[in-house]
């Protein structure tokens, strides 16, 4: 049986382990130390450490730090990696924690965070999930049960000075471009809530003055949000400090492509077993400055879809110019829209959208002006046809359930 290399205790904050931390910083010391071949398995909060409540009130997503998150179960340490190396993680099993059954689902309010939708849906709510196996279902949503595909949201490997130097810089001089905008460009560094894991002291706070936010993607991997990353996939890792400093958590039961409403998947605390192996100067030989990855071999068996198209015409009816972004959010905007015929409110329809396995696709970006993106909607998720008709939409909802909302 694999060793579990980090235990995380869901009743004590994630602040009292030192086997967690929430910044990038090379600084950070490694936790355990492993050889190439091993296999281990290490457990995880969930990327708010234990904030979100299972109950029907959002006030938690409205009210939660932002600053404090993601927490990271390591940095785990591979002997005889080094710069220019790549990492192999193979992800050989993924799943919940006993203790913890259940996960969920958020909007973040405008004023804290925001989302893909925001303007659309500028107030914090939430469903919450229980799990049933390999099988999801919420009492805030439903009509829908879905199989799940857990995987982490975030993981990657420390970054070494150059680099983080670089990724402050950057952000930092895009946020200086719109300063006051709601929400941010970006989040620059913060002190105060840094968990540094197990450096201690005045290099606590020098490296805390100056490590990465775990929000976004970068360079080394991090909260890519991609939901085939797992059972049975294999990833490749840019290593940039000795021992590679494998960190990872952000454990999501199922999510749609683009984890489109930002707190979007399904959260959960869970644990993953992996093993490790080296690419001796793999960077180099294979031309790679971001991750690559093999997708996992299980995916959810669902083969009937309706598709919605969306284009890089806005909202207000203006034109952009091959915009993917714009065109996806459509796609979802026309989505959302049709399953409200159905009696689901905005908020559960954009949640389905969000936790489901939908798949999103960028279907043109050749024809000027406008970029099409595609959302696939499996119809086997649901408890009734949602397939057109001439007959038109039934409402199988009669609406008097809905997701919690938290107004500022």
């Amino acid at each position: 049986m694999a060793k579990t290399l980090i235990e995380v205790d869901l009743s004590t904050s994630p602040y009292e382990n030192d086997m967690v931390h929430n910044r990038w910083h090379p600084d950070i010391p490694i936790v355990a130390w492993v050889k190439p071949g091993d296999d281990f398995v290490i457990e995880t909060y969930d990327w708010t450490g234990g904030f979100i409540k299972n109950d029907d009130d959002a006030a938690d997503v409205r009210d939660v730090d932002l600053t404090t998150v993601h927490f990271l179960s390591g940095p785990i340490g591979v002997e005889g990696a080094e710069p220019g190396d790549l990492l192999v993680v193979d992800f050989l099993d993924i799943g919940a924690k006993q203790d913890s059954l259940w996960g969920f689902n958020g909007f973040f309010s405008k004023k804290n965070g925001g989302g893909f939708l925001t303007d659309h849906f500028p107030n914090a709510q939430k469903s919450i999930w229980d799990f049933h196996g390999m099988f999801t279902t919420s009492r805030h949503i439903p009509g829908v049960k879905y199989a799940g595909l857990i995987h982490p949201g975030l993981i990657g490997c420390l970054p070494d000075p150059k680099l983080l130097e670089t990724w402050n810089k950057r952000e930092v001089d895009f946020i200086a471009t719109n300063p006051t905008r709601v929400p941010p460009l970006a989040n620059p560094p913060f002190a105060g809530t840094a968990h540094m894991g197990r450096l201690a002291g005045e290099a606590r706070d020098a490296a805390a003055a100056t490590g990465a936010r775990t929000v976004p993607p970068r360079e080394h991997g991090g909260n890519c949000d991609i939901k085939d990353l797992s059972r049975g996939s294999k990833c490749f890792f840019p290593v940039y400090v000795p021992g590679g400093g494998l960190s990872m958590g952000d454990l999501h039961f199922s999510q749609g492509d683009g984890e489109i409403t930002f707190c979007g998947a399904i959260e959960m605390a869970g644990w993953l077993h992996i093993k490790v192996d080296i690419i001796k100067g793999g960077m180099a030989k294979y031309g790679i400055k971001n991750p690559i990855f093999k997708p996992s071999p299980i995916t959810p068996n669902y083969k009937d879809y309706v598709i919605f198209e969306g284009i890089s015409v806005d909202e207000a009816g203006a034109q952009h110019y091959l915009d993917v972004h714009v065109a996806y959010r459509q796609a979802c905007l026309n989505a959302i829209e049709y399953l409200k015929k159905f009696g689901y409110s905005g908020a559960q329809a954009y949640s389905i959208l969000g936790t489901a396995p939908v798949q999103g696709h960028i279907s043109g970006v050749v024809d000027i002006p406008n970029a099409c993106a595609t959302l696939w909607l499996p119809t086997e998720i649901f408890d009734f046809d949602i397939n057109p008709s001439a007959a038109g939409p039934t409402k199988f909802l009669t609406g008097d359930i809905d997701m919690p909302i938290a107004f500022d």
